[in-house]
């Protein structure tokens, strides 16, 4: 949900009282433009107050928590699960994993940052009962089909983050790093939070969560296999 321009300016003066827009925009390599028009529209973005207050040397989640769409921001500090965490490990990273406690080699992984190409929806996932999904669209107002194509396209707004996180009954960082609305570190994560979530896994729960990411991914490669069949099948019948 986009942030009132008057409250976004309130903050801002907070925030750096002496600095210009034109300054904002250099800093946090903003376009003049694009804050121009959020600010006629009386609509700011959330990503340009997180753009701001990381060149301002603020925590985003903290800045964003200022305004009242997302003051339940302080909750970040409820810790992510350890499911949240593996959610956020890429499906590469699974795989080599598996292949690492197979060969019984030692040693921790360097993994990815998130958000990697299904963190969203391996984030829902992770804290879906079977009927997550019914009561964020009851309580969000948006179709699941609307929900369910954002979660296909691997991303969320975040007042949608915000509504899965409530109906899920866990924290709201691990929706707003799922999405690369902040990093894990803003987030308050530690350093090897994941890695440790990952090392915590036996054997059969890490070869099975591979496996379904497997399936998933197979899933939707070969629905892209099927558009582009589809999208050439046209322009051959165009052409």
């Amino acid at each position: 949900m986009p942030l009132p321009a008057k409250a976004f300016q309130l903050w801002l003066h907070g925030v750096a009282p002496a600095a210009s827009t034109a300054d904002i925009c250099r800093i946090s390599g903003l376009k003049r433009t694009t804050l121009a028009q959020q600010l006629v529209r009386g609509k700011v973005a959330e990503g340009s107050v997180v753009s701001i207050s990381r060149a301002l040397g603020i925590n985003p989640a903290e800045a964003l928590s200022n305004f009242d769409q997302y003051a339940e921001l302080k909750q970040l500090r409820q810790p992510p699960t350890s499911a949240e965490l593996v959610s956020q490990i890429a499906t590469m990273d699974l795989l080599e994993a598996v292949v690492a406690r197979s060969s019984g080699r030692s040693g921790r992984l360097t993994l990815s940052t998130p958000p990697h190409a299904t963190s969203v929806r391996n984030w829902v996932d992770a804290v879906d009962d079977g009927e997550l999904r019914h009561r964020v669209s009851a309580a969000s107002g948006v179709a699941p089909q609307n929900y369910s194509a954002q979660l296909t396209a691997n991303r969320l707004s975040p007042e949608l983050a915000i509504a899965t996180s409530r109906a899920a009954g866990v924290g709201f960082s691990a929706g707003f790093v799922a999405t690369g609305l902040i990093t894990e570190a803003e987030a308050g994560w530690s350093p090897s939070a994941r890695q440790e979530a990952l090392d915590a896994l036996s054997d059969g729960d890490l070869v099975s969560l591979a496996g379904d990411r497997l399936q998933a991914l197979g899933r939707t490669l070969r629905r892209q296999e099927q558009e582009q069949a589809q999208t050439e099948k046209i322009w051959e019948n165009l052409g």
